[in-house]
């Protein structure tokens, strides 16, 4: 063999067999050598072309792209408009970034390492707030507080820091400003106590220290930091829920028979078995043999669906009794549950209307509090009495103390906190600020049917002879055999003969006729109880009982209204809620349903996707949207509305894409939780409103407004008896929530 190619017609280096990167590769007897492993690569996917310098490079680049798999951009959860190619702390505000595409790495570090901080502020926090509240020992309440402070605390200085470059002050930035003013003013004024004005200090002639607000004011914000990072990971579940429903490898049908590979090694085309009990593994085309299939992560419908030759199934639905081989038309992120994933993922990443607002208050109210605190030292250097530094130094940590973030840091979560224990014990159990504020805010209310306002399974509703046998015999014929099945209505057969006290017999030789029914010989007769037929109105199915070849009766099933679903849906209309029912089952099914409940707006027949668009449609539409439901269907609407209600018997990955779960699993939860949702509001308000206030109040008179009139000074000391007293008054005022009646 020997190298008959000297130069690299990609890169048009020369083929350097000494290059200590390059490798060879062999074709058609001969030798190649190269440059650099990537050409080698290339030679080796086309060398015909690569020799006759024809080379397809694009082809051959998209062919590396695909080979490497797909590329993940890195998204900021407070500003949603960067994107990174790597996880780098975000250039707007400083914030950990987080996986765009659901599945990608992400190891939780930030929560873990928010935890450690937050248990080192507490660990070193609170043995200085017990000196400070004794009196005693500054110096070590200095050093205690300072790795409270200063290590806790480093990436809300790292944000702050973050937010004065890029011009984006937020709450980080008044933080990081208030703690350095408390614990710098305090260490000045343990180390130089004479710059300390003798009206600032306490009857003993001590200098005022604020260790403890510091360190405590820290552990406030990491203990926020942690219950936001948790709600966050939360989210996270319902990707994980709904991935999972996938299964992780297929049964490929090949000239060498069967195998079974990853899901990734599929391709568009490929033949596939699914049998008894087996997840479909991708969107596809039955081509050979019969089944019924449960899809109710796409419909939300209880009934499993006939499937045989040229009907589509869905990758994720699970298979019945039978079994059938198909042509995979959708792989990867082409199939219908890919694209839900990426919808839930998508709304999830909607940023909160109350953080928005937050930010925006933020924004204005950090250089206001940092211009006061100017000013007011620039104005005790200019004209206030001797010694003129101390007095500007002592104005400008009053104000930035009696502004620091106590009570505006505790408004919010103390109500919050407060309200989401009250509804626990009501059985509505709430993730966050923002899905109380939409609780109360929500005008549209959109309903799955199956599971939400029905029951989500088949009950028997009547049994109705058509020859010589009696109701009961009928019945205890056709539960003998339906015990062969796992179908749903075979349950329901089941336990309405169990309702009754039948004595059910067994049934000999059953055989299972995937797209029929059941058969089996009982007590020397045989019985056939056939497949669903129609729809015996009213939402019912209707199937027939055979005995000896001969019709013995019918049975017809339906999915009845859960208990207290009219009263809970004519008090949410009393509530001015519009009311829209959502379902992926036909009109045939929906409508009674809607005309029971009195609800007027149907929409049926709507996959996943169709369900968020709705919700999408009616939130461009100007309302204020809340979805109720319960399927691995309902998830991307859940994730996409104002707030997303699942009911507590649902599946995960509906709890987990939802904001609020009904642990009792009933419609007038709901009604509780809009309840709690405007008290809790209204108490937020209350306390943003006394924190502000008082801030308005305060800030000017640390500044020394009413000195020139009155002489009188507000200190540093009584700055930071005012921001104390601020948060008593916060915490005493959500506490009034624990008596709310819901």
């Amino acid at each position: 063999m020997s190298v008959v190619v000297p130069v690299d017609p990609v890169c048009h280096m020369d083929v350097d067999p000494e290059h200590p990167k390059g490798g060879s590769h062999p074709h058609g007897g001969k030798l190649y050598l190269f440059c650099n492993p990537k050409c080698r690569a290339r030679f080796a996917a086309d060398p015909e072309g690569w020799l006759s310098g024809r080379l397809d490079l694009a082809a051959v680049v998209a062919a590396e792209a695909a080979a490497a798999g797909p590329t993940t951009a890195w998204v900021c959860p407070m500003c949603p408009e960067v994107r990174e190619p790597k996880p780098v702390p975000c250039p707007s505000c400083g914030m950990a970034l987080e996986p765009e595409t659901p599945g990608a790495e992400d190891d939780g570090g930030e929560l873990a390492d928010m935890t450690r901080r937050l248990w080192a502020a507490a660990a070193f926090g609170l043995p200085v707030m017990g000196l400070a509240m004794a009196m005693r020992a500054p110096v070590l309440q200095a050093v205690l507080a300072a790795p409270a402070v200063f290590w806790a605390g480093w990436p809300f200085f790292e944000r702050a820091w973050v937010s004065l470059k890029t011009g984006r002050l937020n709450m980080f930035t008044l933080i990081a400003l208030g703690t350095a003013a408390a614990y710098g003013g305090s260490l000045l004024a343990l180390l130089v106590p004479g710059l300390t004005p003798a009206a600032f200090r306490d009857h003993h002639g001590r200098a005022p220290m604020y260790f403890e607000a510091a360190a405590m004011i820290t552990a406030f914000v990491c203990l926020g930091q942690v219950l936001e990072l948790r709600a966050r990971a939360r989210t996270k579940e319902a990707l994980a829920a709904l991935m999972d429903l996938a299964p992780k490898t297929a049964r490929r049908v090949g000239p060498g028979g069967d195998e079974d590979v990853p899901l990734a090694a599929l391709k568009a085309g490929d033949t596939l078995r699914v049998r008894p009990g087996e997840a479909v593994p991708v969107d596809g085309t039955v081509l050979e043999g019969r089944s019924a299939v449960d899809e109710s992560l796409v419909t939300g419908e209880a009934m499993p669906v006939e499937k045989g030759p040229g009907a589509e199934v869905i990758g994720g639905a699970l298979n019945g009794d039978g079994s059938f081989t198909m042509r995979a038309d959708a792989v990867g992120q082409d199939t219908l549950l890919a694209r839900v994933v990426a919808l839930v993922a998508k709304a999830q990443r909607t940023r909160a209307p109350a953080q928005a607002r937050a930010d925006a208050v933020a924004a204005r109210f950090v250089p206001a509090v940092v211009a006061a605190a100017a000013v007011a030292a620039a104005a005790w250097l200019l004209f206030g009495p001797e010694p003129r530094l101390a007095h500007a130094l002592s104005a400008a940590v009053a104000v930035l103390v009696v502004a620091c973030p106590c009570a505006l840091g505790l408004a919010t979560p103390m109500s919050v906190t407060v309200g989401v224990g009250r509804g626990a014990r009501a059985g509505v159990l709430v993730r966050d600020a923002a899905a109380l504020e939409e609780l109360a805010a929500f005008d549209t209310l959109v309903l799955d049917k199956t599971g939400t306002l029905t029951e989500g399974r088949p009950v028997i509703e009547s049994v109705s002879p058509t020859g010589d046998l009696s109701e009961a015999e009928v019945l205890r014929l056709a539960a003998a055999v339906e015990r062969a099945s796992q179908h749903p209505l075979a349950k329901a057969v089941l336990a309405e003969a169990a309702r009754r006290g039948l004595s059910v017999p067994e049934a000999s030789d059953a055989q299972l006729e995937p797209g029929r029914g059941v058969s089996g010989t009982v007590e020397g007769r045989r019985v056939f109880v056939g497949r669903p037929e129609a729809e015996g109105g009213q939402g019912r199915i209707v199937f027939a009982v055979r005995v000896d070849g001969r019709e013995a009766g019918v049975l017809a099933a339906a999915d009845p209204l859960k208990e207290g679903a009219g009263e809970a849906v004519e008090a949410l209309r009393r509530l001015g809620v519009r009311l829209v029912l959502a379902t992926g089952d036909g009109a045939g099914a929906a409508g009674p349903v809607a005309e029971a409940l009195g609800i007027l707006e149907v929409r049926a027949r709507l996959l996943p996707a169709d369900k968020a668009a709705l919700v999408e449609q009616l939130k461009a539409a100007g309302r204020r949207v809340a979805m109720a439901g319960d399927g691995v269907n309902d998830a991307a609407a859940l994730a996409a509305a104002h707030v997303g209600v699942a009911m507590g018997h649902g599946a995960d990955a509906a709890k987990a894409s939802a904001a609020v779960t009904l642990v009792h699993g009933d419609l007038a939860g709901l009604v509780r939780a809009r309840v709690l949702g405007r008290a809790v509001t209204e108490n937020a308000r209350r306390n943003l409103f006394w924190a502000f206030a008082y801030n308005a109040a305060a800030v000017p008179l640390a500044a020394g407004l009413l000195y020139p009139v009155t002489g009188w000074i507000l200190g540093p000391m009584a700055a930071g008896a005012l921001m104390s007293l601020s948060s008593v008054t916060v915490i005493t005022n959500a506490l009034f929530l624990r008596d709310l009646k819901l």
